[in-house]
């Protein structure tokens, strides 16, 4: 790595996060945020109202410069892949590097977490296999050579228990399994350039989908337990933070990681100052990738 290559890494940073109008998208982004970030947030929202949930991509880039960065609303629809092209494009000509990209877009279905078996559900939450798990491929390879160029930098692929687990059905578990899986793998192909790649396993979180999924049981106590227990829309941001400016972070490459357990390794605390628990006993334990290579 040159000079200039280690100064970017420890300095200014560019950073992409895919999704980021609201949600999980939106927290990691304004973790990421502050001096000498320059992050770019996609999304599809681009006025309030346009969809049912609070938030749009300039929303998050304005929150993002009050907190001292410099936030780019792109919009940007990650079913269509010259869209994506395009963001890497922009950036490539605005920078010329990378260090930072979290895979995080995902269409969720109103009728994701609804009972009954994936036959009854309607045949539109194979999406999730669109714009979460090929999307997630698709700006990974777009921006793998400005990663490249940059001597070193780490992809991150959002995911969940849901990898191993039964939860919210096949097309969701297949999903969150595929992107556990594309890190392992990328992270072979990104080892010899310095760039790390993983998955992380994220818990419940606070967000403006799981708030209003739960105004209607704040009466039940386990509802209301579970939310007290709910990691802030922030706290897997913070924990990405970390991992970046890790000097182990080639040693987790490949690897999926729960995001609970790798905070309270590097000490990292959630915006109230909580460590939230692993679910590893309850949900299971990340899978153990053979090391096995056939090229």
């Amino acid at each position: 790595m040159t000079g200039d290559q280690a100064q970017n890494r420890q300095g200014d940073r560019v950073i992409v996060v895919t999704g980021a109008s609201r949600g999980a998208g939106k927290g990691i982004a304004l973790a990421l945020a502050g001096p000498g970030t320059t992050t770019y947030v996609t999304g599809r929202t681009v006025n309030e109202g346009d969809a049912p949930l609070p938030g749009t991509v300039s929303a998050t880039a304005e929150e993002i410069n009050a907190r001292g960065g410099v936030g780019i609303p792109v919009v940007c629809d990650h079913s269509q892949d010259d869209q994506v092209e395009a963001l890497f494009a922009r950036i490539q000509r605005d920078h010329g590097r990378v260090d930072l990209l979290v895979n995080n877009a995902l269409v969720v279905d109103d009728a994701l977490t609804s009972s009954g078996p994936f036959w009854e559900k309607p045949l539109s939450l194979q999406t999730v296999l669109d714009v979460g798990t090929r999307s997630t491929y698709v700006a990974s390879w777009c921006a793998a050579p400005l990663l490249v160029a940059n001597g070193g930098g780490l992809v991150v692929n959002t995911s969940s228990f849901g990898g191993t687990c039964y939860m919210h059905g096949p097309a969701y578990g297949a999903g969150k399994a595929a992107v556990d899986k594309m890190a392992h793998d990328m992270a072979h192909d990104f080892r010899p350039y310095g760039v790390a790649a993983v998955s992380l396993w994220m818990g419940m979180l606070k967000t403006e989908r799981t708030e209003k999924l739960f105004e209607g049981a704040v009466e039940s106590d386990q509802y209301r337990d579970f939310m007290e227990g709910a990691e802030s829309a922030e706290f897997p941001g913070r924990v990405i933070d970390a991992l970046s400016r890790d000097p182990q972070l080639m040693e987790r490459s490949g690897r999926v990681l729960i995001a609970a357990e790798v905070a309270e390794e590097l000490g990292v605390r959630d915006v109230d100052g909580k460590q939230p628990p692993s679910h590893r006993a309850f949900l299971g334990a990340p899978p153990e990738f053979s090391a096995a290579v056939i090229e």
